[in-house]
């Protein structure tokens, strides 16, 4: 993280202000008074959020993810980090020039295993496995030829076990002269015939399959040790006597059917798989016992609905004795991890806009851990996070990612006595100089069915609600739509905020976190009446007073962007909207997004050639003879699973009505159009410029 910072003045500020401001910069040591100021577009610049903390066994420290933005790659910048439980002795491990990540603890305690690779970009460095000793020394274990994933040990500590492209050599279906020495001739065709061939932030995927390999602790030769024409990748669990617990779908027509997986035994000395789980339905995430007597995990009978509760399960080790661990919990859990007394498990799960930890006993009994999970999503306020539990003690230390609405991920540790502590504040030293604007949750009843929504409204820092009419209002809305937005720091939303805008995101009918009735609203009926939940929404903030109802913009990403071109087809209310990577047209959609297979059966009752009529309802491009709002479409150009052709079908039927619109295409961009912090600020100016070029002020009369 540099050490500059941005100030600008009070008051509301436009655009072009937020702008200029954002290259002045002074030394954050030499900022005078107490006084905060605004947020500004280069702050993205200057934050840091911490990810994958991983206990030591003892419960003493704590390593963890450091991650911040480097201004001039353009790019995240990870390394990680070791500090005591209760905060001190803070310091690095990873060496600047390196990118380090997924900090893995050796069962003993005295090393970490991690991925590493250069920083620089320019060579597509390979990712390489390390190793770090406590003792104060580090090796590198591993000359890959592909990146590896899913790091883990095993419980002897004598082997680390983790997935790796496997490619496929097939024969060229053509026989054609070979190009003269020297000569320069085009890139040869690409042939496809696999259904799974590109990937969103991945494009056009090595022809091959993801399979196990393990690898000797003190370096070596790593080992293949799953085979077949399959995926084997994921988490998963290690057994004492040698075998690795994996979820995959082994059947003929695996690429058809994404939800379905089973658990499989396979022993690292033999290649031998044994089949674990049977059922219609996705079993993944084992965990194994500290005993190593049974295995944990998660699914779901699978009844084709477009989300369904994650229910956590339990059997012994060879598979016998199946059972689903009944909690009166209506939320769908995550992560989880035994208890290091092996009576219990540690889960995650969201609940009404807030991600907790919670301690479930095998016979069903929920104990709320901790709340406010999360904070590694910077651009929005979605659900994430990650915990970790010391595998020793009656009462482990567990440490997790915090986060609030002024507050990117930081650490918290619960000690053995249940008390929790803050032991990082990577963003101090920016939010000491910034103020930022507040978070107000609210409930209110849906106009169509009475049912309740929650919502939260960020206000401007100088906001005064005594001011009649004043504000400008965001509607922002939330992607998934599986998805939540909740008490979760959002670097967007606080820019729109900076900006003098009020803000206003929902968790509409569909959302996560609420049960699984809730999610079922939409059940092939998205879009619908989560509109009028958006709606409602905006009248009880209306109704407080303070904000303009002739300066009324909406916004949203994603499933956000669907509904945005959704809304503009159903009023003319907002001024003007922003609709980023959206869906337009579910036909086209459902035949060129990068997960084919699994959109027709789950959020529609039939291949869109069967029910046309079906895809075309649903469709925002059904509406567009409605729409007189002025609309941004803004989409990566290497979305691969919202293809930017269905930001070109809206744009292209508006310029035919005549509608203001215009097209942002964000280059070398796919769905995460911001994963880079320049795309991110990039992103905002653009929606604040579209939303002041059609404010009151600046419309001819």
């Amino acid at each position: 993280m540099t050490s500059t910072t941005r100030r600008c003045p009070s008051g509301r500020l436009t655009l072009a202000t937020l702008l200029l401001l954002s290259l002045m910069c002074v030394p954050r040591a030499v900022a005078d008074g107490p006084e905060r100021q605004r947020l500004q577009l280069q702050d993205v610049f200057e934050l840091e959020f911490a990810a994958d903390p991983q206990v030591f066994t003892d419960g003493r420290s704590i390593a963890y993810v450091r991650n911040s933005f480097d201004v001039m790659t353009d790019r995240l910048r990870s390394r990680i980090w070791i500090l005591d439980a209760d905060g001190d002795d803070h310091q690095t491990l990873s060496p600047d020039e390196q990118n380090c990540t997924s900090p893995r603890i050796s069962p003993d305690g005295f090393r970490i295993a991690y991925f590493s690779k250069p920083a620089s970009v320019t060579d597509h460095p390979q990712t390489e496995i390390y190793c770090h000793w406590l003792v104060g020394y580090t090796a590198r274990l591993t000359q890959l030829p592909r990146t590896p994933a899913d790091l883990k040990w095993s419980p002897d500590g004598n082997w680390l076990a983790f997935s790796m492209l496997v490619p496929v050599e097939r024969e060229s279906l053509i026989d054609v002269p070979a190009k003269p020495k020297g000569a320069t001739w085009a890139e040869p065709p690409k042939f496809i015939d696999r259904i799974s061939y590109r990937a969103d932030g991945k494009g056009y995927l090595e022809d091959g399959y993801h399979h196990l390999f393990v690898l000797p602790a003190d370096g070596g030769t790593p080992r293949q040790v799953t085979s077949g024409d399959f995926d084997h990748k994921g988490p998963f669990g290690w057994t004492a006597d040698g075998h690795l617990i994996v979820s995959t779908n082994r059947s003929d027509n695996w690429e058809l059917d994404p939800r379905e997986a089973d658990l499989y035994a396979v022993s690292i000395e033999t290649g031998e798989m044994k089949r674990l789980t049977d059922r219609r339905g996705p079993d993944y995430s084992p965990v194994v016992s500290p005993d190593g007597s049974k295995i944990a995990w998660l699914g779901f009978d699978d009844r084709k609905i477009g989300s369904q509760l994650n229910r956590l399960y339990v059997m012994n080790r060879d598979g016998s004795g199946r059972r689903e661990v009944e909690t009166k919990l209506d939320r769908s859990l995550l992560s989880p991890v035994w208890a290091p007394n092996g009576k219990s498990l540690f889960v995650q799960y969201d609940d009404r806009g807030h991600t907790k930890l919670a301690n479930v006993s095998l016979d069903g009994t929920v104990k709320p851990v901790a709340t406010d999970v999360g904070g590694t999503t910077i651009g929005r306020p979605y659900q994430s996070g990650a915990f970790s539990v010391a595998t020793s003690g009656d009462s482990p230390v567990i440490a997790y990612t915090k986060t609030g609405p002024h507050r990117p991920a930081d650490i918290a540790v619960i000690q053995k006595d249940g008390t929790e502590k803050l032991v990082t504040s990577l963003n101090a030293d920016l939010f000491v100089q910034r103020e930022l604007g507040q978070v107000e949750e609210f409930w209110f009843e849906s106009s169509h069915d009475k049912e309740k929504i929650q919502a939260w409204l960020v206000t401007p820092p100088d906001f005064d609600a005594g001011r009649k009419r004043e504000y400008p209002l965001i509607l922002e809305i939330h992607g998934g739509p599986f998805a939540n937005y909740g008490w979760r720091f959002s670097m967007e939303i606080q820019l729109y905020a900076a900006a003098g805008h009020a803000v206003l995101y929902v968790n509409p009918r569909g959302s996560t976190g609420y049960g699984q009735k809730f999610v079922e609203h939409i059940h092939h009926a998205y879009p619908g009446h989560d509109y009028d939940d958006l709606m409602t929404a905006v009248d009880v903030v209306l109704k407080r007073g303070f904000v303009d109802p002739d300066q009324l913009y909406v916004t949203g990403g994603s499933g956000g962007g669907i509904l945005t071109a959704w809304v503009v087809g159903k009023t003319n209310r907002f001024r003007a909207a922003v609709s980023a990577k959206p869906v337009i047209n579910w036909y086209s959609f459902a035949l060129t997004t990068d997960i084919y297979p699994y959109f027709w059966q789950y959020w529609f009752s039939d291949y869109p050639w069967e029910k046309p009529e079906e895809y075309l309802k649903r469709s925002p491009l059904s509406l567009v003879g409605n729409v007189t709002t002025p609309t941004m479409l803004l989409t990566g150009e290497n979305d691969h699973r919202t293809p930017i052709s269905e930001s070109e079908q809206f744009y292209q039927a508006l310029k035919l009505r005549g509608v203001d619109a215009a097209m942002v295409r964000v280059p070398d961009a796919s769905h995460g159009i911001v994963k880079r912090p320049s795309n991110l600020m990039n992103k905002v100016a653009y929606i604040l410029k579209w939303f002041e070029m059609h404010s009151p002020e600046d419309v001819d009369p």
